[in-house]
């Protein structure tokens, strides 16, 4: 970055290279000026990466790959995007699908898995999937309604195909006897909840208020 001695130092010596000197004090609004400019270069490169983008170039980047907005905040548009950029190359398949909830969560595609449902020896479904295990902390993290993210992967499989139900798969566990075992990522919380483990929990689609996914 361009600073008021590196214009000072450039001059012959015949000048005054003092940054209180008035030739110094007008560098010292010309860097600024250029420090500026720099900045928001080095912003619009940020913002080329949806995980950095905010606000009105999230929605320029939904006009591209026709992805409205709606009433989601940045932090859900940017899973719509990702996800919506995922479904224009997707084929449909469990591992197609796989990896667009992984790219839009942010989540290894190892802690996801699904399975058909036309073979479950309950309620066989000749036509549906179960997610029968996704992280509930990638949910979380992401701000996204429960709900909304059973659209989402609907919007992901191919024509035909219901979402049945999303298990979400917690970390807490209780210790097997030991009085010495202890993991504070699986246990119980403590007051500030810095410590413990998550509740798993299953959701089948619901009404929701729609996204424009």
């Amino acid at each position: 970055m361009i600073a008021t001695n590196d214009f000072l130092q450039k001059l012959m010596d015949v000048f005054a290279k003092n940054p209180n000197s008035n030739l110094g004090k007008l560098f010292t609004i010309l860097s600024e000026q250029i420090r500026q400019v720099e900045e928001t270069h080095d912003r619009i490169q940020a913002w080329r990466d949806i995980d950095e983008a905010q606000g009105t170039t999230l929605d320029n980047i939904g006009t591209i790959v026709n992805q409205p907005r709606g009433a989601a905040t940045d932090e859900v548009y940017r899973i719509l995007l990702k996800s919506k950029i995922a479904r224009n190359l997707s084929t449909g398949d469990i591992n197609t699908i796989i990896r667009i909830l992984a790219l839009a969560l942010s989540t290894d595609p190892s802690t996801i898995e699904i399975k058909e449902t036309w073979n479950d020896p309950v309620d066989p479904e000749p036509a549906g999937i179960s997610i029968i295990r996704l992280p509930i902390e990638a949910i979380n993290q992401a701000g996204m309604p429960p709900g909304q993210f059973v659209r989402l992967v609907q919007k992901t499989v191919v024509a035909g195909v219901r979402v049945r139900e999303i298990e979400l798969t917690g970390t807490f566990e209780f210790a097997s006897g030991s009085e010495t075992e202890v993991d504070e990522n699986r246990g119980f919380s403590n007051l500030e909840g810095t410590i413990g483990g998550t509740l798993g929990y299953a959701y089948t689609p619901s009404d929701d208020s729609d996204l424009p996914i």
